[in-house]
């Protein structure tokens, strides 16, 4: 009930702005809804787990939370998707299928269509569907959101917590997303930041295109190891010195 109170704000907030008709904002809401896999960052209000943990979804998401965020829990979940029929879509489709006919907001509907992948052996916990690998983490920060991405879009201020790493940005929107080439490629990062009010973010790492699961537990380790000192750093002071 919560959830769906909360999501027809979203719409009537959008038919201010917009003039739009109530189906109009809804049907906006609803397909924009759904990015091209994986998130990067969740919204401060309901953040998941980062992908590419090497645990698979069901185990590091309980029933009680997926429940209150999305109105089932994960056997509900799969039973209804085994229904219509979701192991013969595709990742987007059963997403997009998620978020249009049960409004599962759009991060949950990633978090609910990577679950059931994994449980019904489509992937591996790690492993994008169809194959290639990730990694990843995700750390909160008590710093200004402006601030945590500032850690990753200033080279000085990145070489601190990330030294001896050679990046290339692709794109940088401040202060939501930061993405880059690693080492030359071909892997690359997608980093998400959301606020968590005025005085704390989240940041979320996804590092793409691995080759194996070895590197994928290598990687998880090192961005655990990573973001725990960008963390000391930034929560310290030392930043500014």
């Amino acid at each position: 009930m919560t959830r769906q109170k909360s999501f027809k704000s979203r719409v009537r907030t959008r038919m201010d702005k917009t003039g739009e008709s109530y189906t109009a904002a809804r049907r906006h809401l609803l397909t924009g809804a759904v990015a091209a896999e994986p998130p990067t960052a969740a919204p401060a209000e309901s953040t998941p787990p980062a992908p590419g943990s090497g645990a698979a979804q069901a185990d590091r998401i309980s029933d009680a939370l997926l429940r209150e965020r999305t109105g089932r829990g994960w056997d509900e979940w799969f039973a209804l998707l085994d229904e219509w029929g979701a192991v013969q879509r595709t990742h987007t489709e059963t997403a997009r299928w998620l978020v249009t006919a049960h409004e599962v907001p759009g991060w949950w509907a990633q978090t609910v269509t990577v679950g059931y992948e994994q449980a019904r052996g489509l992937r591996a916990p790690g492993q994008r569907r169809g194959g290639g690998w990730e990694a990843g983490g995700s750390r909160t920060v008590a710093v200004p959101v402006d601030r945590l991405f500032e850690a990753f879009s200033d080279d000085g201020l990145r070489r601190r917590w990330l030294p001896d790493v050679a990046i290339r940005v692709r794109t940088a929107t401040r202060p939501k997303t930061f993405r880059a080439d690693w080492e030359g490629g071909p892997t690359r990062i997608v980093v998400g930041f959301a606020p968590k009010g005025d005085t704390k973010a989240t940041v979320a790492v996804v590092h793409e295109k691995l080759t194996d699961a070895g590197q994928a537990a290598a990687l998880k380790a090192y961005w655990r190891e990573r973001l725990a000192a960008l963390k000391q750093l930034l929560e310290s002071g030392e930043a500014g010195r």
